[in-house]
Order: C-alpha cells, then structure tokens, then sequence
C-alpha cells in the first residue's frame, strides 16, 4: 500500500522507509551495533560439518560467508573451498568420500549441488526445482533419496547421481519425507504425515519403487518444520534396529524398534528434550544431544541399554551438530554461550578435553564487553516459569533501570544458552532486559508446551505479567517503567500485552505480529501456519467454539483499551504474501481509537527484518522509541489513581 494512501487514511501513523531515517550516533557507546552484529558463528547455524572419509578433516558451510570451508582435525587454519554457495544448506558426503553435497537455490526452487573434492569443481545433480526439503546419500553413493514437492506434496524420489535421472517412488496426497536408506542400500524409509502433521507413519519401500509397507507408527508429535521435528529414522549399521525421535514419554527423546516389527524402548529416557542422534560407525553407541533449560550438552548412550554418559557438559552454553569421526573415536561438536559465537570443536568419543578448530571473529565484542544472563525463575498459576535475565553493566547502588520483556516466536519454541542480539543490544543501552520461557514453550516437555493450546495471549501473557511483578521487586529496576517486545508470536504476545493488560506496560514493540488471528489463517498462504493454528486453537471454519477461540485471541479486538505507546515493525518487499497487511491493520486499530502507535515497515525483506543494514536501522529505531518512553521524567499513577 503507498504511504500516501497510508497517511490519507491515519494520519497519526507514519509510514516510512528505513533509509529515510537518520543513523542515531553510536559515539562512547560499547558494543556498538556493527560489533554486536558481528557476533557470528564460524559454522553456519543449521548445518553439522561433515568428516573426510579418512578423518583427517572437516569440511563445514561457513557462518560468515556462506561457502564451503576445510579445517584439519588436528587443527590449524582453515582453507577456503569455494566461494560463497548463496544460501546452501543440507550438507552432506557421499559415503565415498568423493563429494560434498548441498542444497542451495535454483529456478522454481531449490536443487541439490555436489562439490567434487578431486576436481574442485562444482556440479548440479538435481534438475527437480520444487523444493528438497531432505534427502540422504544411498550406502554405494550412487542414488540419493530425496523429498521434493513439485507435484503438490512432499514425495520421495530417487535420484542417479552421475546423471541425474530422477524416478518419483511414492504419490500420496500427504506430505512425505526424511527418506533413509537401510545399511545394504535395498530399502528406503520414509515418513508419512497424516493430514494434521500431528502422526507419523514410517513406510519401507523399495528404491525403485513399488508397494510400500508400514513398519512404524508414532501418535501426538505435532510436527510444525513438516516432518523435521520427528526427523530421519535411522537404521543401526547391522539393518536389524531402527532409531527414531518421538513425544511418547512427554518429553522429545529417542526410541529404539526392531526394523522387522515389536515394541519401541527408550534409548535413554530423562526429563529433557533429546536431538540430532547419531549411530557410532559400529552401532555399538548412539550419540545425541540433551537439552535442559536452555542448556544443551551432549551425551552418548550404549544402544544395547544402560545409562547415557555426558561426554561434553557445559555449565553454559550450547552444543549443536554433533558428529561421529569415520573411526568412531571422534565426536565433532559445535560449541557457543551468550557471550561466544559457535565454534567447531573435537572430542575423543571416550571423554576428555575439547580441541577448538575454528575461531570466529566477533568484531571487538570479546565475551566480557558483553553481558552474561542469569537464569532465574519465578511461579505462577502453580508453573515455574524460567527467564534470562541480562542486566546492563555499570549499575551503581540506587540506580533503577526500565525492564523490557523480550518475548520468543513460535510460540512452540524457547530462548536457550545462545547468543541474542536485541537483548545484547538493550542491555548495553541501560536497559534491564528479560526473556522468559513462557507457558507454550519448548525444552520443558510436552504438557508444558501444550499449555497454551487454545489460549493464544491469556495464560502466556498472564506468565509475563507474574515476570513484571518479579522485577518491580528488584532493587535495581525502576518499576514505573516496563516495556516489552518481540518478533512473530512475541511480535503477537507484544499485541496481546498491549489490548489485553492496560496500565502495565508503559512502551511496547510488535515485531511482524499479528493482531487479528482469523485474517492471520485467511491471508498468509502458508501451509505450516495453517496447521500451526488448527492444532493450538482449533479448526478453522468449524463451529461457533472454535471461532470463539479464535476472536478471544486476536488483540485487535480490544485495541481500544490500551494504554501503551506502541511501535508496529516489520519487514516488506521479498515475497508475494500480503503479510503487512497484518501489522498495518493492527496499527490502524490503535490509531483509530486515538492511541500512540507508531508504524514502520523495512524493504528489501520478508515479513520479518533480517537484512544485516535494516536490522541495524531497526534497533536503532526501537532504541529511540524505548528511550522516549521508558526514559523520560514521567511518573504513572497508582492503581487507586486509575
């Protein structure tokens, strides 16, 4: 919609490009936004490295650049392989060592890309477009399994790899995917989502086709990444055992099945959420990392039964992307904290000390220019509700900081021992900064992350508001000015903040939000959304019920009531969907009842802001409007003033 149709309808909110806005000054302040941006990990963020077949290096999808990097295992400097992929991901090798496969974009889609180590050079093997969403090397590295949606849904294929030639091996109108290939390369596995993406059945199939049998079946795994969070099921290098990832116990952990049929047991059952296992070489062990309050480390546990044993525990911190060497005496892990970006890291699979292989540059901000979060908790309705707590540096006896209450998307999804750039940012510019794991999020099992299932904005704002009450407390906080803020569902939560609890927060930002939830479900053409909102609030259209549920969490509808200034972001530009719409409509709503709002919208991007400059501008811009509000010399009346 232009701005000048924008201003014509309300004009009390301005619409502006991000470029139209002055860079605020940034002198004598420490970390500046460049350096807090450029906390970035060496290895990219969703991609495990991959070992040589001889174990002698790892070659990894670099965080920084985007192209494929070496690094011996024995450490030392890395060496360049390619110039930067634009966007791959999926890393692989083929189990002959012979290349190094990705997916990165290309017309239609996506395709999969091999770099041949021999000849240095790159080949595209897929000419599928669509979308590969997974896909898996067979055991003799001629074919790949893979998941492609050309023809409407997610099917399975199997692809030559010299040539190309791809045959399509299944055809059904659910969505299909994580094919896996059984150690003697005469069968793939695959998984099958039912209509909902709520149950899981695994099929075994011939690679060149034919009928399909059932050999696994998983129930209530609402499974939002379309198949991602149940993953690949693999199966033990004897072909006798498969492992697969599942919510059976209340928690997400890894189970064992005989590949021929009978009862699934737990590899190593604990009160945490378990990922990204991996057979040892020899299938004696699985490895696997666990997670608890935001604190993940990484564990082994022998696959005949007997307890896990922690091989790397960290008292902070993250370890993602495990490996196991070609010999099985090696682990590969990635390693970062609040404070460091991830790194690339080996341990001996029996224990011991950790050697680092790579060392990201993070642009002046070593870890003690940035602040360390404390963990702490607070009760409410009977539930412990976890936080990070960052607290600027320099507070001096007396002083009284404002809060803001940085809220997570998803809302299937926590805030863990990572780093975090807004509440880095924030909490350098004085700001006491807060970020909790509300009712709905993950990491804490399954009752806890259903909890909010059919009441989007009450239950988990009521847990943000039990988390203001905690700091009003502190010594340190100044209690008559809170904000808070947040990015997709925090972007939501933020709405609901703003209609659903007056008088509490004194400034609040919703980031790429949406307030009307049913236009939510009519206006973004995007499936997993859909399912998404069917699974936490119900059907929709259906019955009376269902809408009812629907109006109640939609903050649009009790806009008028707020009394926080608001400031209404997001991105605009790179898709088709007519998201902005969503934030615009919110932000007219305010503006319509005579409320403070303030709208902005960054080109260049999707719904949400990601671009490294925009970003910049955007914080910046958030900075300005907490500091107007959250500042300033005002006082709010007490409760029996109102």
């Amino acid at each position: 919609m232009p701005s000048a149709t924008i201003r014509r309808l309300v004009p009390v909110v301005s619409f502006v490009l991000a470029a139209a806005t002055p860079a605020a000054a940034q002198d004598g302040v420490r970390p500046s936004i460049d350096q807090l941006q450029s906390v970035i990990a060496a290895i990219g963020p969703n991609e495990a490295p991959v070992w040589s077949a001889d174990g002698a290096s790892l070659i990894y999808l670099s965080g920084v650049d985007g192209g494929l990097w070496m690094v011996k295992a024995s450490g030392g400097a890395p060496t360049r392989l390619t110039d930067p992929l634009g966007g791959a991901t999926q890393l692989r090798r083929s189990p002959d060592g012979r290349l190094v496969t990705y997916v990165k974009p290309a017309p239609g889609g996506n395709d999969i890309f091999g770099w041949d180590l021999g000849a240095r050079a790159e080949r595209r093997i897929t000419t599928l477009s669509g979308h590969v969403r997974s896909y898996s090397f067979s055991p003799d590295s001629r074919s790949i399994a893979l998941a492609n949606d050309r023809n409407g849904s997610e099917d399975i294929w199997v692809v030559n790899v010299a040539d190309g030639a791809a045959k399509r091996i299944t055809a059904s109108p659910l969505y299909e995917g994580f094919p896996s290939w059984t150690p003697d390369g005469g069968t793939v596995l695959y998984t099958r989502l039912d209509s909902r993406w709520v149950d899981h059945d695994v099929f075994a199939i011939a690679p060149a086709g034919g009928p399909a049998r059932p050999v696994l079946s998983d129930k209530d795994y609402f499974d939002y990444r379309q198949g991602a969070s149940f993953g690949f099921v693999r199966v033990a290098p004897d072909g006798k055992t498969m492992l697969f990832r599942s919510q059976r116990s209340g928690w997400a952990t890894y189970w064992l099945a005989p590949l021929k049929g009978g009862v699934p047991r737990p590899l190593a059952a604990e009160p945490a959420d378990q990922s990204d296992a991996r057979w040892s070489p020899d299938g004696s062990q699985v490895l696997f990392l666990s997670m608890t309050n935001g604190t993940q480390s990484l564990k082994v546990a022998p696959a005949a039964g007997g307890p896990a044993r922690t091989v790397v525990a960290p008292a902070v911190g993250m370890v993602t992307r495990a490996e196991w060497s070609p010999d099985g005496s090696r682990i590969s892990y990635g390693f970062g904290t609040p404070t460091m970006a991830q790194d690339l890291y080996t341990v001996a699979a029996a224990g011991g000390p950790p050697t680092q292989l790579t060392f990201s540059e993070q642009a002046g901000s070593a870890p003690g220019d940035l602040v360390t979060p404390e963990k702490i908790s607070w009760t409410n309705e009977g539930l412990t509700i976890n936080a990070y707590l960052y607290r600027p540096k320099g507070l001096r006896l007396g002083d009284r900081a404002p809060v803001i209450m940085f809220v997570h998307g998803g809302p299937t999804s926590q805030f863990n021992d990572g780093y975090q750039l807004q509440p880095q940012f924030f909490a350098s510019r004085g700001y006491v900064v807060i970020a909790p794991n509300v009712r709905g999020s993950s990491g804490y099992g399954k009752r806890f992350e259903d909890l909010n299932n059919r009441d989007w904005g009450h239950g988990d704002l009521r847990d943000v508001l039990a988390g203001v009450a905690w700091a009003k407390k502190q010594s340190y906080v100044n209690p008559g000015k809170i904000g808070i803020t947040g990015i997709s569902y925090g972007g939501m939560l933020t709405m609901y903040a703003i209609a659903f609890a007056p008088g509490v927060f004194q400034a609040a930002i919703s980031g790429s939000g949406y307030g009307d939830v049913k236009d939510f479900h009519n206006i973004v053409p995007v499936l997993q959304h859909s399912q998404l909102l069917h699974y936490e609030l119900g059907t929709w259209p259906s019955t009376p019920a269902v809408e009812a549920i629907y109006r109640r969490s939609s903050a649009i509808l009790k806009a008028k009531d707020a009394t926080a200034p608001a400031m209404i972001i997001h991105g605009y530009g790179l898709d088709v969907l007519d998201t902005d719409y969503a934030a615009w409509k919110f932000a007219r709503e305010l503006a319509k009842n005579s409320k403070i709002v303030e709208y902005k919208a960054y080109p260049g991007e999707t719904y949400y802001v990601y671009g490294r400059e925009n970003t910049k501008q955007m914080l910046q811009d958030m900075l300005g409007f907490f500091e107007r509000y959250l500042k300033d010399n005002s006082t709010e009346a007490g409760p029996d003033q109102r």
